[in-house]
Parts: structure tokens; sequence; C-alpha cells
């Protein structure tokens, strides 16, 4: 009962914070720790429960996948690049530099990053730039939207999806945040606060089937089928929670903008900082 408990707890986290910019990763390692599901197993689980949150957002953006996949290959021959429409052009600028980055650094990050303090840091960090960014962006154009940001999917550019890529690279940082590094970059590279959390949606699918794709090939040997019905809940869970999550943070973020998620961030990584100093 207990461990399904923690199953239950672990997914309801998942959906709840996978996209929205506050570190799905930072938040399970250290919920993990504090309810002392730790290991090779647990890390197995926290991989695989987020297919469930990559389920949400195909469902929920189901139409915008289809017509990226008939426009990938409505001959099932050729990839046909529609100008003036978000294209498969875009997501592959925006996946390429951060797979690469993690092919490379992918024994750092899991040997040397997944701990309470790198964390913390991460949160921290990540929450001070969010402030950062809100400041400068209503400096830059005050309260109302302004009329040189991208408002539509369809009117994103190549430059634009090319600088959410390269953000996206500190999220490999645990705590950074996938999303609060999507977001940001596209927002510096141009697009309002709505186009940037629905594109950092929409990325995240490729890249995270990609990423759990291979940690767990890494991981196949240490699962037994003994944890199916653990996995498939947790997954289940994060399913039905990041449904609403990302409806939810949608209007959060057009009416806050980043600043409250920034603080947040600084509070849970001052106060995770703080107990591993008592």
């Amino acid at each position: 009962m207990e461990l399904w408990l923690t199953i239950a707890v672990l997914g309801i986290i998942e959906g709840l914070t996978e996209f929205i910019p506050v570190s799905s990763t930072g938040h399970l390692i250290l919920c993990g720790t504090w309810l002392n599901f730790e290991g090779p197993r647990a890390a197995s689980f926290e991989i695989f429960i987020q297919l469930g949150a990559i389920a949400a957002v195909v469902v929920l953006y189901k139409e915008r996948f289809r017509r990226l996949a008939c426009d990938c290959a409505p001959s099932k021959k050729w990839c046909a690049i529609k100008p003036g429409t978000l294209n498969i052009m875009h997501l592959a600028l925006t996946i390429t530099p951060v797979v690469i980055a993690g092919f490379f650094l992918y024994s750092v990050i899991k040997n040397k990053l997944f701990n309470n303090t790198v964390v913390a840091i991460g949160l921290i960090a990540g929450g001070i730039v969010m402030i950062i960014i809100d400041m400068l962006v209503k400096r830059a154009h005050g309260k109302t939207p302004n009329n040189e940001m991208t408002h539509d999917l369809d009117n994103m550019t190549y430059r634009q999806a090319l600088g959410v890529g390269i953000a996206q690279c500190f999220s490999l940082w645990p705590g950074v945040s996938r999303s609060g590094a999507t977001i940001i970059g596209g927002v510096l590279s141009g697009l309002d606060y709505k186009i940037a959390a629905e594109y950092s949606f929409i990325v995240a699918v490729p890249v995270m089937i990609m990423a759990v794709g291979y940690d767990l090939l890494r991981s196949f040997s240490e699962l037994t089928l003994n944890d199916a019905g653990y996995f498939i809940a947790g997954g289940m869970i994060a399913f039905i929670v990041a449904v609403f999550s990302i409806k939810l943070f949608i209007g959060l973020v057009q009416r806050f903008k980043l600043a409250p998620f920034g603080w947040y961030r600084i509070m849970i990584g001052s106060g995770v900082l703080l107990l591993a100093l008592a």
C-alpha cells in the first residue's frame, strides 16, 4: 500500500510539473528522496511516467500533430515543407541542438548532476532568469501585446525555432526545466508567452519520446514484469493530471507571465539548500 501511495504521489507530481516551468525532473528527484524511493528502479519509473504526460499533449493538440504528420509525409515518400505554417523543419531545428548535447553529456548528467544540491541550484538560477525576462519584456513592450511579437504558431520563423532549441540545451541541467528553458527561448526569440508555451508543449513530444526511449533502453535489464502495474498506473495518473495542468497553465502564463513560477522556484530551491546545510 505504501508503494502504491508513492506511485500515485509521483504520478501527480509528474502530471502537474512536466509542462510548467518548475522542473518536473527536479521535483521527482526531491520527492523521491523524501519518500525513500530511489535507485535504478525508481529512476526508470520516473522516466516511464513521462510517457503519460506526453500522451496528454498529443490528445490536447491532436489536430496540430495530424497536420504535422500530413505535412511530413503526404505522399508517403517526400517530406513537404509548407512555407507560412508550423512544419517539421521547425521541430527539427529545435530538437537537434539538445539531442547533440544530450548524447555527448548523458553520462556526466546522469552520474554527476542528479542530486538535491544540483537541482536546487538549477531551480534558483532558472527562477532568477524568469523574473529578469519578465522585467525585460515588460520594459520593452509594456503591458499590452506588441505587434512585433509572434502571436500565431503558423507565423513562427525558423530562426525562432532554432533560438528555442539552443535555449532548450540548458534544460539538461536537472532543475532548470525543459519547459522553462523553451518558453524563455521562445519569448527571447519574439514569441508571445502563450505561443511560446504551446510550442514548448508540442516540441516536448518528440524530445521526450527520444529521451525516454534512450533511457529505457539503457535501463531495460533492470526492469521486471512485476514493475509493469506500477509503471502503467503512474503513467495513467500523470496523463490525467497533465491534461488539466496544461489547460490551467496556458491561462496562468497569459495572465501572470513567468515571474510567479520564478519566485516559487527560488523558494523551493532555497529551502532544499537550507535543509542540506542544516
